[in-house]
């Protein structure tokens, strides 16, 4: 058994369950290399599934009982039974994410049946790469391997999963994390209409790699600066009569700029500009252009800093360290809601090095702290493996 995750799956099942599992599904993190802040606008996003992911090994059960335990936690094991309402817990909150899906399924009237289940990840978590949907997505991947579940697509899983979120969890997200990570395509990004739920896979060039650096600065007043800036944008779209910002094009916006709030004129700017890059950034990716795609991400990265006011000193600091690494030849911006987080770069691999070193060297957060690099591939969606 090659793949580590795998490998501490089926041994964490094996102590804890006495008997060897029968069937494994990986689903994997993502990382949104343009397209921000404009999900919750019916906009376009441009996200790709990373090979960092969620393993699960499991076997079903002939009764109504569902046994999860987590490898990473200590092998802490949750227990409960389909028949019985499924609860909330404080804690573990990692339980929350698997009794959140079994409880959309069952909701569903799907044909349920027990399971036990071993869980196993390395996707990092609270760096913005979706460990969370990882994991909710590799438990819907689970489940639809039972009878009865052949007609759920990999888009019905995301939904699920989204859903489980919100509603049990309580975490208000949209559906690009979920779906980058049940459609994912091996060797692509994805584009992925935020209204319709169309999912396009455009190639990633075979010459670039794709790095995400954490800067460790510890994010403040993220969910209020989210929420604020929402409602910013909703004002903008109410103002024009429209169902939301994705349906202004830019010469109108332009021409009754002097009817908004200027802050909200910055606001709305950036999430109709955003949108007209995403299209340019999938055709210069499916060109192989890589000069282009590292012009739309710039523009990118000042549309956030400037019109939507969502970087902060150290994360441009830190744009600014790899940019001077890799020029023309590639891309970077801050990615995820903002206030800290992590950078994304589209790289050639012949600067992945000197970019690393360039940024350990040059790069401390606020309280001193280096970044932590990641150097990944665009990954396969959720899916069943053979250990």
């Amino acid at each position: 058994m090659q793949d580590t995750r795998l490998s501490r799956t089926a041994a964490a099942f094996e102590t804890a369950f006495g008997t060897a599992p029968t069937l494994f599904v990986q689903a994997p993190g993502r990382v949104n290399l343009i397209g921000e802040h404009t999900d919750y606008n019916d906009g376009l996003v441009l996200p790709c599934a990373i090979d960092y992911r969620t393993a699960i090994a499991a076997k079903p059960r002939s009764d109504r009982k569902v046994r999860v335990v987590a490898a990473d936690y200590g092998d802490a094991l949750d227990e409960y039974d389909l028949d019985a309402p499924i609860g909330r817990v404080d804690q573990p909150m990692w339980a929350n994410y698997v009794r959140g899906v079994v409880e959309q399924f069952v909701k569903r009237g799907l044909p349920m049946q027990g399971m036990d289940m071993a869980i196993a990840g390395d996707v990092p978590q609270g760096a913005g790469l979706s460990s969370s949907a990882s994991l909710s997505v590799a438990v819907g991947r689970l489940f639809a391997t039972l009878p009865g579940f052949e007609a759920l697509s990999p888009i019905d899983i995301a939904l699920i999963a989204q859903a489980s979120e919100n509603d049990f969890v309580g975490t208000k997200c949209g559906n690009m994390d979920q779906i980058s990570s049940a459609c994912g395509v091996e060797g692509h990004a994805l584009m992925i209409d935020c209204r319709s739920l169309e999912v396009k896979p455009v190639p990633v060039p075979d010459n670039a790699a794709i790095m995400i650096f954490n800067s460790n600065v510890t994010r403040g007043l993220v969910d209020s600066a989210y929420n604020v800036r929402r409602e910013q944008c909703e004002a903008a779209a109410r103002h024009f009569g429209i169902p939301a910002l994705r349906d202004l094009d830019l010469a109108t916006l332009e021409a009754r700029a002097g009817e908004l709030d200027p802050v909200v004129l910055r606001r709305a700017r950036h999430v109709v500009t955003e949108d007209d890059r995403v299209l340019a950034a999938a055709d210069a990716l499916q060109a192989g252009d890589l000069e282009r795609l590292g012009e739309l991400m710039a523009a990118s990265h000042a549309s956030m800093r400037d019109d939507f006011e969502i970087t902060v000193p150290a994360i441009d600091n830190l744009v600014d360290i790899v940019k001077n690494v890799i020029g023309t030849q590639g891309g970077v911006r801050m990615t995820g809601g903002g206030f800290g987080g992590c950078v994304v770069a589209v790289v050639p691999h012949a600067l992945v090095d000197a970019s690393r070193a360039a940024v350990e060297r040059e790069y401390r957060s606020p309280d001193g702290k280096p970044a932590t690099i990641y150097v990944c591939k665009p990954a396969a969606g959720a899916g069943k493996v053979n250990p």
